[in-house]
């Protein structure tokens, strides 16, 4: 259905029928042509319920249609007569059919049976034509999926509730992939059915594919192939396609003549091309390494960094570094291209070995920040073991430093001889990358892993120690670039201690005991004086509502922009207070605003503003674009490291300590409550169940007197028995907090009933370390949920538990599955052992990889004994490219058989 190509009146339906309905009329559409289009602007009445329904639509092939709406909506505070019930938004149903069955009274004008769909804002808002004036308009469209559709047919309905607005075209489509020939397989055209559709294809002519099975590709939501396909045909021996566009074609012969260059601690590799590229223009090269060093077995080489990635090379050069003194390694070069992998012969490949010198210098570690002022940073590092022979005396060091966030930087090179460097011209609070290594005799040894370092703001200007200690390895750098968005390491210490302080982008101090106590805003005797006090009133010009993302407990959530004069523009999270609230429902709503309004910290939900002069009333605040915490880890299961995720615990504990010194309770801290941003910056929100700690009291608690809901999964037992929250009681919440963050978002005893946690808990199981955690973040979780409150951690102590972690990360890889502290763990939990199951599908879906089902069944792994001999490549091949996902599923066929375990002690159930 397209309304841009009717040629007469479009009929639909409106309710109710009485004047001031939706009004059909000839318009202009963005192309200046002639349409039919529908209009509504009763923004001065109350109370609006305004239905259009168009005529019956037959879905034909589509199992999911799309409705692409072209509409134009009137700003409503340039509106004279808008009330307080004026609306920016409308609302689209969709009712399924078999046939044309539609009149006046049916389908009933409600909801249900009508399937809402979305609620649509428009991203641009006009304003109406006045004298002298055109005005300003311009058009919205928005595209909105339906489905999913079993019916013959289906009808969409309008819903106005008081905005100004006109319906400029509407059409409905779906998708499909068009017929394609790909990996020697054609395949038809095929509708788009949901987010993604197999389809069966068959090999072109002089080509075969594996017996018994058909080539498959997925048509994608979006009307495109995901490619590659599955299961795809082979050349019939000496045969290729006829019209010329697919070739059957050959692997390529070995790469020849090798040369390797050592200097030193790396190497540079060259090598000629084939003498037969196999007919194709797709050549790459793979570069292998094994290391054999004395007389223990050789292994793939470890440490080594390359100039380049060794795989899919298209150069035929490549250096190697980081090689280790006294050891050979074995080079092997691959020829490949594009039918390699389908040859079955592999590929042909060329070696060579290299032997390094025994006196090359070992990699300089330890590397320290001593000084810093705004221009200059002044090292010091440890010099790396080596022997005493000629050849390995230390000559001197190379220092190669550039600035970290730099897109394109400079890098320079400092040499000497000493170890101690001061790098000087360097730009004021500027964080830049440092790596250091030394030279004998035998060369250069490899550079050292990043460390990073800061210079002084230009306005803290002054010679400080600093505390920026390096550690070696690509993933020491990954954490520390979460760190320092979420804390930057001031140089300054404490009076009497040896932790360092924090400090926040503007070099502000975090750390210490707090002068501004927190003022429950509910003690006000009138409300709105702590909304006036703590929150800054915005003029609605200066936002603008782009989308709806969300519904909360008293309206909308949507997506938008803040443009304040003088200021720079900014994406913003807006919530709104539905039309039709009392009194109480708008103390409540802006109750939060009061609370936010009073927190200024990095990891705190910083609040903008509120609306409260203009309707509807709105509560303003930064938008964090990776949204909730936990479902944030569960779609990147597997992609962080562990020093990654301590850093955004650190970020979390700070923001929690903050609160704590200011006698506050959050008492609903979990994973949902923590909002990430583009930086991976944590922050805490969600203030709709904290409360004021009485300042003065050696215990001090918020109890709960009206009752209500409690998250038992998150909540400590005291908290659960006698309604007693304090700040301890948020510890136990912040060790949930961890067990959700190591296990990349699992839901905290799994699906277990409150009662039964409850229950669990008095008996004093707990949860046990999430899969790979390290042995001290689980000790950490246990010392949070200690039965007695006044055992637990303080924020304070759990943050310097973490910095110290993160100051040594070889403490993060000890992962021991031995039982810790003093509580029982829970039920066994781990991931269950392929043969408890009677099908691979069974398996699948008990350890939540159903998903993959399909893929699995479509590339043969249909039985146990196939399954068994799965490898990693297979598992990407079949679309399972999550490292986390590859994990649980590789972990679940490498366990012991339960049946063949032995017992090793008492089993705790309960």
């Amino acid at each position: 259905m397209n309304t841009k190509d009717a040629t007469s009146d479009l009929k639909w339906t409106c309710y109710p029928k009485v004047d001031g309905q939706w009004d059909e009329m000839s318009g202009l559409d963005d192309e200046r042509r002639p349409v039919r289009t529908y209009e509504i602007c009763n923004v001065g009445v109350a109370g609006q319920n305004n239905w259009l329904r168009t005529g019956y639509i037959r879905r034909g092939l589509a199992s999911n249609a799309y409705a692409e709406i072209t509409f134009t909506v009137l700003e409503c505070s340039s509106l004279p007569k808008a009330g307080r019930s004026c609306k920016e938004t409308f609302n689209l149903y969709y009712y399924q059919a078999n046939h044309d069955l539609a009149n006046d009274h049916f389908p009933p004008w409600m909801e249900n049976p009508w399937v809402k769909v979305d609620t649509v804002a428009a991203e641009f808002l006009g304003r109406p034509s006045r004298r002298g004036s055109g005005g300003s308009t311009r058009f919205n469209v928005k595209t909105l999926r339906i489905g999913p559709l079993t019916s013959e047919g289906f009808y969409l309905a309008f819903q106005d509730q008081g905005a100004c607005m006109a319906l400029l075209a509407v059409r409905v489509f779906y998708r499909v992939c068009p017929a394609v020939v790909a990996s020697l397989a054609s395949f038809p055209k095929t509708v788009s059915e949901g987010l993604v559709v197999s389809a069966e294809g068959s090999c072109v002519e002089g080509a075969e594919g594996p017996l018994g099975r058909r080539p498959t590709m997925y048509c994608r939501e979006d009307g495109e192939w995901a490619k590659p396909a599955v299961g795809e045909c082979t050349c019939v021996a000496g045969r290729e396609e006829r019209d010329g566009r697919t070739k059957c074609t050959a692997p390529p012969s070995a790469p020849r003549s090798i040369v390797a260059r050592v200097n030193g601690s790396s190497v540079d590799l060259d090598w000629s091309e084939p003498l037969d590229s196999g007919g194709r223009g797709d050549l790459y090269y793979e570069v292998h390494c094994v290391e054999c060093a004395g007389s223990g077995p050789c292994a793939p080489c470890s440490r080594l960094t390359f100039s380049a990635r060794p795989q899919r090379l298209l150069d035929r050069r490549l250096r190697v570094f980081g090689l280790s003194p006294r050891v050979t390694y074995n080079f092997r070069v691959l020829a490949l291209n594009g039918v390699s992998e389908r040859s079955g012969l592999g590929p042909m490949g060329e070696e060579l070995n290299v032997t390094t010198d025994r006196d090359v210098p070992l990699p300089v570690s330890g590397i320290q920040q001593m000084a810093a002022s705004d221009s200059t940073l002044t090292l010091r590092w440890a010099p790396p073991t080596h022997s005493t022979t000629t050849k390995g005396n230390i000559l001197d060091y190379e220092v190669k430093y550039y600035e970290k966030d730099k897109e394109k930087p400079l890098t320079m090179f400092l040499k000497t001889p000493s170890t101690e460097a001061r790098l000087a011209g360097l730009h004021a609070g500027t964080v830049y990358v440092v790596q250091v290594r030394a030279r004998t005799e035998a060369g250069y040894g490899a550079f050292s892993g990043d460390t990073l370092v800061q210079t002084l703001p230009q306005e803290k200007a002054q010679p400080q120690v600093g505390l920026i200690a390096g550690t070696a390895g690509v993933g020491t750098l990954l954490v520390l670039a979460v760190i320092i968005i979420t804390a930057v390491v001031c140089v300054r210490r404490h009076s009497g201690t040896k932790e360092p302080e924090y400090c926040d982008k503007h070099g502000q101090y975090l750390i210490g005991h707090s002068t501004k106590l927190y003022i429950d805003p509910f003690t006000y005797e009138d409300p709105n004086e702590a909304v006036r006090e703590f929150a800054k009133e915005i003029d609605v010009s200066y936002v603008k509502i782009e989308e709806v993302i969300g519904a909360g407990e008293f309206g909308e959530v949507c997506r938008g922009r803040l443009k304040i004069p003088g200021k720079k523009e900014n994406y913003v999270a807006i919530k709104t207070l539905k039309g039709g609230y009392t009194e109480r429902q708008r103390r409540e709503f802006l109750s939060e605003a009061s609370i936010m309004g009073q927190f200024q910290h990095p990891n705190i939900i910083h609040l903008e503003g509120v609306i409260t002069n203009n309707c509807p009333v709105m509560i303003i605040t930064e938008y964090m674009e990776n949204g909730a915490l936990d479902s944030f880890l569960r779609q990147n299961d597997g992609q962080f490291t562990p020093i990654q995720l301590v850093g955004m615990l650190r970020g979390i504990a700070s923001g929690m300590r903050y609160l704590s010194e200011m006698n506050y309770v959050h008492r609903d801290l979990a994973a949902r409550n923590i909002l990430v941003n583009s930086n991976l910056v944590c922050k805490v929100s969600d203030f709709g169940l904290s409360r004021f700690l009485q300042e003065g009291s050696t215990d001090p608690t918020y109890t709960s007197c009206l009752g209500g809901k409690i998250p038992i999964r998150w909540t400590a037992p005291e908290a659960i028995a006698f309604r007693k929250f304090t700040s301890a009681s948020d510890v136990w919440g912040y060790g949930i907090v961890m067990w959700e963050v190591m296990s990349f978002g699992e839901r905290p005893y799994w699906d277990m009933s409150n009662q039964d946690v409850i229950n669990a808990i008095e008996q004093d199981y707990r949860l046990p370390a999430p899969p790979d955690c390290p042995t001290a973040l689980h000790q950490l979780m246990l010392d949070c949920w200690q039965r007695d409150r006044a055992c637990r951690p303080r924020f304070a102590e759990i943050v310097s538990a973490l910095d110290k972690l993160i100051r040594n990360p070889a403490s993060l890889k000890i992962t021991t599955q031995e039982q810790l502290g003093s509580s029982q763990p829970l039920l066994d939990q781990r991931t269950p052992h392929y043969s408890s199951f009677s099908s691979v599908s069974e398996w699948l879906h008990a350890i939540k990889m159903g998903r993959y089902e399909e893929g699995f069944r479509n590339s043969g792994f249909t039985t146990f004994s196939r399954v068994r001999q799965i490898t990693t490549e297979d598992l990407l091949r079949m679309g399972v490219t999550l490292a986390g996902h590859q994990k649980k599923i590789l972990s679940s066929l490498q366990q012991i058989d339960p049946t063949e375990k032995t017992a090793s002690g008492p089993t705790h159930c309960y």
